[in-house]
C-alpha cells in the first residue's frame, strides 16, 4: 500500500537531514498555546537523533502577509521544542541565507535547528526552483512529515524533494496509511461523515466516497443546501446557493448512499443563547435556521456508525462552537469512539469536538491534517508525498 521509502530506509549517521514538519500551532503571548502538532513529529525527531543526525527543521506559521512578520516567528516553537527534547534547540532567524547556511554547516550529530517560518520567503508558495536548491544545500538528506502541508507544492514541501534523496517521516507514513487504506480497501460496511458549513468545499470528496463508501452520512450547514435542493423552505438557514443543482445530481447519484438528517434542531437566531426548538426536517418557518441535527438523526446515524467496520469523519454536525447546539457533533462523536470500527478522524472542527468530547484515545486515527486528508479522500495524488522516493 505504501510504496514510499521512509527515514528508516535512510542512513542518516552523521549526515544533517532536513526534515519539513508541520509546526503551524497556535501562540499565545509568545508561546505555543496547543503543541498537538509539535508532538506530532516527535517519533520522527528523535528516531534521527538517536541514529547519528543532526536535524534541520523546517515549517510555516500561520499566514504571514509579503514577508516577514514578527509575529508568526518561529522562534516560540524552538523554546517549546527544546522542553519537549530535553535538549537545546538552535534557531536562526532565515530560512535560507548566508547565517543558515553557516549555522546548518556547524552542526554535530545530535543538534537540532529550526530555520525562520518558509513562508517569510516569497518563493516558498511559489515553489521557486532556485529556493528548493538553496533549502537543499544546507542537508544531505531530506524527510517529508508535514501530512498537514502535503498537499501544498511548495519549495520546502515538494521542491526540495527533487535535490536530495526524499523520504516520509513516520506521521506521514501513518497518514497515508489508515487514509489510503480507508479508500482503497477498507473494511466494510464503510461509513462516511461529512458535516461543516459548505457543500462546494467537499463535492469531489461526496462523488468520490458515494463510489467508495456503503453509506455517507450528511450533517452540518451543507446538509441545508441538499435540503433545499429537494424543494424545502430552509428559512434563514445557510444555504449554498449556487450549489444547488450539484446538491440535487449528488442526491440522485447516491439515492441508496446519502443519508441527510431526518429532524433538525432550528433558532431563531444565529446566537449562542437564541430561542430553539426541535423538529422533524420540513419547512423551516421564516426567520428560523437550522443550527443541528436533531435527537432522532444522532440515533439514526449512531445505528450505522455502530454497524460500521471503517468509520471516516471529517466536520461537524452543527454549529458545536455554541455549547446548545453541540449535541449532534458531540452525540456522533460518542457514536464513532464507542463502535469497534477503524475510526479516522480529519478537520480541525471534527478533531477539536472529539478533543473537546474526552474521547480523543478511543479514536484510532486522528488526522493533522484538514486540507491533505480532504484531498486524499476525493482521491487526488498529493505532491509532497509523490516527490519522495519509491522503494525500490
Amino acid at each position: 500500500m505504501f510504496n514510499k521509502k521512509t527515514v528508516e530506509d535512510l542512513d542518516v549517521q552523521g549526515k544533517r537531514v532536513l526534515v519539513r514538519v508541520d509546526f503551524n500551532v497556535p501562540l499565545q503571548d509568545g508561546k505555543v498555546s496547543d503543541d498537538t502538532r509539535i508532538r506530532a513529529a516527535l517519533p520522527t525527531i528523535q528516531y534521527l537523533l538517536d541514529h547519528g543526525a543532526a536535524v534541520i527543521l523546517t515549517s510555516h506559521l500561520g499566514r504571514p502577509k509579503g514577508g516577514p512578520d514578527p509575529k508568526y516567528s518561529l522562534a516560540p516553537v524552538a523554546d517549546h521544542l527544546s522542553e519537549l527534547l530535553e535538549r537545546p534547540v538552535q534557531f536562526v532567524d532565515e530560512l535560507v541565507g548566508e547565517k543558515a547556511a553557516q549555522a546548518a554547516q556547524n552542526l554535530k550529530a545530535g543538534d537540532v535547528l529550526i530555520l525562520e517560518n518558509t513562508r517569510f520567503h516569497p518563493g516558498e508558495t511559489k515553489n521557486d526552483p532556485e529556493l528548493a536548491r538553496q533549502l537543499a544545500s544546507l542537508a544531505d538528506l531530506y524527510v517529508n512529515d508535514a501530512f498537514g502541508s502535503a498537499h501544498r507544492a511548495h519549495a520546502s514541501t515538494e521542491g526540495v524533494a527533487h535535490h536530495l534523496p526524499a523520504a516520509a517521516g513516520f506521521l506521514m507514513q501513518k497518514e497515508i496509511q489508515y487514509l489510503g487504506q480507508a479508500i482503497a480497501d477498507p473494511k466494510r460496511p464503510f461509513v462516511a461523515i461529512l458535516g461543516g458549513a459548505k457543500i462546494s468545499d467537499k463535492i469531489g470528496v461526496i462523488r468520490n466516497l458515494l463510489e467508495k463508501a456503503d453509506q455517507v452520512l450528511i450533517g452540518g450547514g451543507m446538509a441545508n443546501t441538499f435540503f433545499k435542493a429537494q424543494g424545502y423552505p430552509t428559512g434563514d438557514s445557510l444555504v449554498e446557493d449556487d450549489s444547488l443543482e450539484i446538491a440535487r445530481e449528488l442526491v440522485q447519484k447516491g439515492a441508496s448512499k446519502l443519508r441527510l438528517p431526518i429532524d433538525v434542531v432550528i433558532a431563531n437566531a444565529f446566537d449562542a443563547e437564541a430561542e430553539m426548538k426541535e423538529m422533524p426536517m420540513g419547512p423551516v418557518p421564516d426567520g428560523w435556521r437550522i443550527m443541528d441535527i436533531g435527537p432522532q438523526t444522532v440515533a439514526a446515524f449512531g445505528k450505522s456508525i455502530q454497524g460500521a467496520g471503517t468509520v471516516v469523519w471529517n466536520g461537524p454536525m452543527g454549529v458545536f462552537e455554541f455549547p446548545r447546539f453541540a449535541k449532534g457533533t458531540f452525540g456522533v462523536a460518542e457514536a464513532v469512539a464507542s463502535s469497534s470500527a477503524t475510526s479516522i478522524i480529519g478537520g480541525g472542527d471534527s478533531v477539536a469536538a472529539i478533543n473537546q468530547a474526552g474521547l480523543a484515545d478511543r479514536i484510532t486515527h486522528i488526522s493533522t491534517g484538514g486540507g491533505a486528508s480532504l484531498e486524499m479522500l476525493e482521491g487526488i495524488p498529493l505532491p509532497g508525498l509523490v516527490a519522495l522516493n519509491d522503494r525500490d
